[in-house]
């Protein structure tokens, strides 16, 4: 059976390498920080440039923190731009690889299982990685590192690890290179899905390397994290028999669709929930334009850091599956009501319709105390119809709502947004 080969290729420092690109800089020389500097000084840098690293300035952190003996741009974020770029990367892979041997794994990450290639273009898998690094640097002036592996777990720890002491940025793996390079690798959080407090539990049982995970006594591990177990005693010995095919034919049992919003201050009680309104009128459209129905809402809000409190969590089971705005606003309202702390300033919202299902309503439920028909329903579902029709036609400023030009309201500023960040152009 021939052994297979994947690379999972990352685009270094992309958002600070695409604004070095279009500002004619050397995305490997230049000092340079995404930040929307029209915040305060405080604000999180999403990118430094490979530069801004290596004078030590790490990524994500705030513009204060930054050296004042650095002199550096500061590029306003643009994530409609960094999208554009990410698909150009897309785009070059597909003039060599079917889709369905790539995996987009985040906007700046990708896996590509290069197996059935290797004869085609007469190329072994490193000559491969350092021909696409050559390719995407040629036409889109980024550069890039990757892993090589034999299976996706292998190719991303070459990526994240090994990768990074090498001169061309190729890092390559396979079980035995795996169990002779890295075994012994700290800390245990450098590999993939190995997070702090997984760390910490592990190194209170006395494990603190992969390989004394691979020999450890595996009751324990299965005892101490349960079914997570089998994972973590699999990449200790380098084994990962999921593949790409796998992962593009998995359907989830359950699906949901989410919204989360760090607001840019501290909210009150009543002005919060504003936001929560115009959350769920949102979410309600995406239901309507996926022609799908939910039957339970959850709800979570966190407090400013000044409480110390912890977050408030709810959900309510809906009498029907339902998409109509009016119902799920009303829903989520009396949620927030019930379970927020009135007293405390709100800094995070985020809300999610589960139980997700493509069947139409077709009746609703008798409510003594509730005064809703079909009739209700349907003409809320045309409403909402209509609306996207008119968004998807002029723009999501076409239509706003009242609640929209309410003191606190964010929609209108985050029609501009992508992920919480300026579209830019």
């Amino acid at each position: 059976m021939l052994e297979k080969a994947y690379l999972c290729i990352d685009l270094k420092s992309f958002y600070a390498s695409v604004e070095c690109v279009e500002r004619g800089l050397d995305p490997m020389k230049a000092n340079l920080v995404v930040a929307d500097s029209e915040r305060t000084d405080k604000t999180i840098c999403l990118a430094v440039s490979v530069n801004m690293k290596k004078l030590g300035v790490k990524n994500r952190c705030r513009l204060f923190e930054i050296p004042k003996n650095i002199d550096y741009v500061i590029a306003t974020p643009r994530m409609k731009k960094y999208i554009d770029y990410s698909c150009a990367v897309y785009d070059l892979y597909l003039d060599y690889f079917s889709k369905d041997d790539v995996y987009v794994y985040s906007i700046d990450e990708c896996f590509i299982d290069i197996t059935p290639y290797l004869n085609i273009y007469k190329k072994t898998p490193r000559e491969m990685a350092q021909f696409l690094l050559k390719e995407i640097d040629r036409k889109i002036g980024i550069r890039a590192s990757c892993g090589v592996g034999t299976n996706l777990y292998l190719t991303k720890i070459a990526l994240d690890i090994t990768a990074k002491k090498s001169s061309d940025f190729i890092g390559e793996l396979n079980e035995e290179t795996f169990k002779e390079t890295l075994w012994n690798h700290q800390p245990l959080t450098d590999f993939w899905r190995i997070g702090s407090g997984t760390q910490k539990t592990l190194n209170e049982m006395g494990i603190y390397t992969m390989g004394q995970i691979a020999w450890a006594n595996q009751e324990k591990l299965y005892e101490t994290f349960g079914i997570d177990a089998e994972l973590l005693i699999d990449h200790a010995w380098g084994i990962e028999p999921v593949t790409i095919t796998d992962i593009k034919e998995y359907k989830p049992k359950s699906n949901s669709f989410s919204q989360g919003q760090v607001l840019a201050k501290d909210y009150g009680y009543k002005k919060a929930e504003i936001i929560v309104k115009e959350m769920m009128d949102l979410l309600a459209l995406q239901l309507v334009e996926k022609q799908l129905y939910t039957s339970n809402i959850s709800l979570m809000i966190g407090y400013s850091n000044r409480y110390n409190l912890k977050s408030s969590t709810g959900s309510v089971t809906l009498d029907i599956d339902t998409n109509s705005e009016s119902i799920l606003i009303d829903n989520v309202v009396k949620l927030y009501n019930r379970i927020v702390n009135k007293s405390a300033m709100i800094r995070r919202v985020n809300i999610s319709c589960n139980n997700l299902t493509d069947t139409p309503v077709n009746f609703v439920q008798a409510n003594l105390f509730e005064e809703i028909s079909q009739k209700d329903i349907q003409k809320d579902n045309a409403a909402q119809k209509a609306i996207i029709e008119i968004k998807k036609r002029y723009g999501k400023d076409a239509i706003l709502k009242g609640m929209n030009f309410e003191e606190g309201a964010t929609t209108r500023e985050r029609n501009h947004q992508i992920g919480g960040h300026k579209s830019g152009k």
